[in-house]
């Protein structure tokens, strides 16, 4: 299906991005995968592309382009050319951004070149082992000490966390108030931060994700991020495009799985056939490429909306939803169609297929999807209907 959001400065940044990412990022997927992170030096070299947080004004050495389409794209390519463990997404349109949006003048003075360059590489810390979907039950606190905050607690499952040089850190700041959180941007370096180990994952094995120890970090006052107390509503006010990211990296995803498949069915003979002859699979693939196409056209369109800064939270939800679902019935199928060779590691298609299961989980889950989705319909618990009265006898 021909897609009709792109105009020449894209596809030229689509090719641009193609090169980077086969000839810098690709010749090293599988040693960063057994080293279980990837090089700092692929930030550096994608910052020198002018790749990273594209956003950011030419002042601070971005592009000043805030133009979705230019992540969308780096976000395919990534997926058919890169590495997927490759979180250069995260740190330029997801964390990134709050800088951005929320800091002082002196805050992106202070760091965004560097974020620009991928000297100092991003990370964000929500997730607490008692604590994931729901911020207002974390524990990571900051007391007021006057003249720097007193940081204490642990998060767990941060993504770039071994790698990240800049972490914004969420943390209670008012007891009194579930929502009483603040942001803080932790730097390397600062005494009583600690790392945990690098996690173990059932996929995505180059993508480094750790825990988090704050023990009495001294925060500086000007590393508040945003307004004090507000910092939920700072989270919530970033969540829409972080589902949106989420949805486009999943159906790429399965785009890429689907490609490797159509080559492997078309050469693969079992029983004098090519696997693509039977019948059976060839509607599996009728089918796949029929659900890709639909989502994309949606995605596409909430891609523009968003550019025009009026995606709903309802909509990112429906997207991210539908785009991880599918991605994990494509690559399930993909898997199948490839046979037992699908189960072995050096087939892309093995570690895509344990790749996309996290999809269904970060950014929200599929059931924190589908409850946001009932709610945007009127179908939400919370607000009892009342109990008509009977008339009057």
């Amino acid at each position: 299906m021909d897609r009709n959001i792109f105009e020449e400065e894209h596809d030229m940044f689509r090719e641009a991005a193609r090169s980077f990412l086969i000839n810098e990022i690709q010749p090293h997927v599988d040693r960063w995968a057994e080293q279980e992170i990837v090089d700092r030096e692929a930030f550096l070299k994608a910052g020198e592309q002018g790749l990273l947080c594209m956003w950011a004004d030419e002042e601070y050495g971005g592009a000043g382009v805030s133009d979705f389409r230019y992540e969308q794209i780096l976000l395919e390519e990534n997926a058919r050319y890169g590495d997927v463990g490759f979180f250069i997404f995260l740190h330029s349109r997801l964390v990134g951004p709050y800088i951005g949006a929320l800091g002082t003048d002196e805050q992106k003075s202070r760091w965004l070149p560097k974020c620009v360059s991928g000297e100092n590489i991003l990370a964000i810390a929500m997730t607490e082992p008692g604590a994931g979907s729901d911020l207002s039950a974390i524990r990571t606190k900051a007391e007021d000490k006057g003249d720097h905050f007193l940081l204490n607690g642990s998060k767990t499952f941060v993504s770039n966390g071994v790698l990240a040089d800049l972490i914004i850190v969420a943390a209670k700041t008012d007891a009194k108030s579930s929502h009483g959180i603040s942001l803080f941007v932790v730097e390397r370096g600062m005494e009583g931060f600690e790392r945990g180990k690098n996690f173990k994952k059932m996929g995505m094995h180059s993508q480094d994700t750790s825990e988090l120890f704050f023990n009495d970090v001294k925060v500086p006052k000007e590393n508040l991020l945003g307004e004090f107390n507000r910092g939920f509503y700072h989270l919530m006010h970033h969540l829409a495009e972080e589902r949106l990211l989420s949805a486009v990296g999943a159906l790429a995803n399965a785009e890429a799985a689907f490609a490797v498949t159509m080559e492997y069915v078309n050469e693969r003979k079992v029983f004098g056939r090519t696997v693509a002859e039977f019948q059976v699979n060839r509607f599996k693939l009728a089918d796949m490429r029929m659900e890709m196409d639909v989502a994309q056209a949606f995605i596409d369109r909430c891609v523009m909306v968003q550019n025009e800064g009026e995606l709903t939270a309802e909509d990112a939800a429906k997207a991210k939803l539908f785009a991880t679902e599918l991605e994990d019935r494509v690559t399930d199928q993909c898997v199948q169609l490839h046979g037992g060779n699908g189960y072995m590691d050096e087939y892309p298609i093995s570690r895509m297929y344990t790749a996309a299961r996290v999809s269904r989980i970060y950014a929200g889950s599929s059931e924190i999807m589908r409850e946001i989705i009932a709610r945007s319909i009127g179908l939400d618990p919370r607000k009892k209907a009342k109990t008509p009265q009977k008339d009057a006898a």
